[in-house]
């Protein structure tokens, strides 16, 4: 099964922030969609790291980014009405399009995200 990460659980990584070194092994052959990775880009530009920087250490990662498409696009919206009370943003609820994409479990470290019931699996990581 494919393990699809959301955008904290990189970002949980690569500040070496608690429960990240479990994640980090999971890594491997792991997915994540381009919605997401731009989000990690934002963050980093955020904080002053360039663009470039992020992508590289990034790339460090071997995570496999999947284009954000019209499935997953179509999916993502039709989350909105579900996932609203428990105030998932654009790129949770693409993550967990691409999860059920691809019939993977979504990886976060949003709590919020362990009252869903949308037949997606999904793993909080701490």
């Amino acid at each position: 099964m494919t393990l699809v990460f959301d955008t904290s659980t990189v970002i949980a990584v690569m500040r070496r922030e608690t429960g990240a070194d479990r994640i980090a092994e999971l890594f491997a052959g792991g997915a994540m969609s381009s919605v997401n990775f731009a989000e990690l880009v934002a963050q980093g530009v955020r904080r002053g790291v360039s663009a470039e920087d992020v992508t590289n250490d990034f790339t460090q990662l071997k995570l496999v980014v999947h284009a954000f498409d019209l499935e997953d696009a179509t999916l993502t919206g039709a989350l909105i009405a579900v996932t609203r009370p428990f105030g998932l943003s654009l790129g949770d609820r693409a993550c967990l399009a691409l999860a059920k994409r691809l019939n993977g479990t979504a990886v976060t470290a949003n709590h919020a995200w362990a009252k869903l019931d949308l037949g997606i699996p999904i793993d909080v990581f701490r």
